[in-house]
C-alpha cells in the first residue's frame, strides 16, 4: 500500500506539467492583430444580401485561399481576423438597337439627232430602289458587387474594399469581384509587411 502511494507522488508532478501546458497548436485566444500585416488565419463571415451572396462568399474564400496567405479557417473562434460585408449579384438586360439603309436610282430621257439626209430619235427609263432594315439585339448580363472589411476579434477595423464587375474576358461577373477583392488585399498586405521586413534589415545609425 506504500508503494503504490509512493508511485502515484511521484508521477502527479509529470501529470499536472502536462495537464499545464495544454495542446501546444492551439493559438493563444488573448492575441489581437492590430495592423494587416499581422493577419495569419481569416474567418469570412457570411455576407448580407441576397440568395447570391453566399455563391459570391464562397468565391471570395476560393480566391483568398488561392493567394497561400492566409489560413482560411471555418472556425471563428480559431481566427484571428473576420472578413465580413454585404454582396450581390443582379441580371439585367442591354438592348442594342441598329438600323441599315440602302438605296439607288436612276434617270430617264429622250434624245434625238436630226441631219439633212438622217434623222433618229430615242428614249431611256428611271428606276430607284430602296431598302431598309432594323434590328434589335437583347443581351443578358450579370453585374455584381461587394463591399467587405475585415475586422480584428476586438471588432476593429482594419482593412477595406468595395470592388463591382459586369464581368471579365473569362470570369462572370461575381468571380471578377471575388478575384479583385483577393487581388487588393494580397498587395495591401504585401506593402503592410513591406516596412517591418526594411527596418529589421536596416542598419542602426550611432
Amino acid at each position: 500500500m506504500r508503494n503504490s502511494f509512493t508511485l502515484s507522488l511521484l508521477f502527479l508532478p509529470a501529470v499536472l506539467l502536462a495537464a499545464d501546458q495544454g495542446p501546444q497548436y492551439r493559438q493563444n485566444p488573448t492575441s489581437i492583430v492590430t495592423g494587416l500585416g499581422q493577419v495569419q488565419r481569416v474567418y469570412v463571415e457570411p455576407l448580407t444580401g441576397t440568395a447570391a451572396a453566399q455563391a459570391l462568399r464562397d468565391l471570395i474564400i476560393s480566391s483568398l485561399n488561392s493567394t497561400k496567405l492566409f489560413v482560411l479557417t471555418d472556425n471563428p473562434e480559431r481566427a484571428d481576423a473576420v472578413l465580413k460585408g454585404a454582396a450581390d449579384d443582379k441580371a439585367f438586360e442591354d438592348t442594342f438597337d441598329t438600323d441599315t439603309s440602302l438605296s439607288g436610282r436612276t434617270g430617264a430621257g429622250i434624245y434625238g439627232l436630226t441631219g439633212r439626209s438622217t434623222k433618229s430619235s430615242g428614249g431611256y427609263g428611271a428606276e430607284s430602289t430602296a431598302q431598309r432594315e432594323s434590328h434589335r439585339i437583347k443581351e443578358r448580363k450579370h453585374e455584381a458587387y461587394a463591399s467587405v472589411r475585415l475586422c480584428n476579434n476586438l471588432g476593429d477595423v482594419i482593412w477595406s474594399t468595395t470592388q463591382e464587375s459586369v464581368g471579365a474576358k473569362f470570369r462572370g461577373a461575381s468571380a471578377d469581384v471575388a478575384a479583385k477583392i483577393a487581388h487588393q488585399l494580397s498587395m495591401d498586405f504585401e506593402a503592410a509587411k513591406r516596412p517591418a521586413a526594411t527596418a529589421m534589415v536596416s542598419p542602426l545609425h550611432p
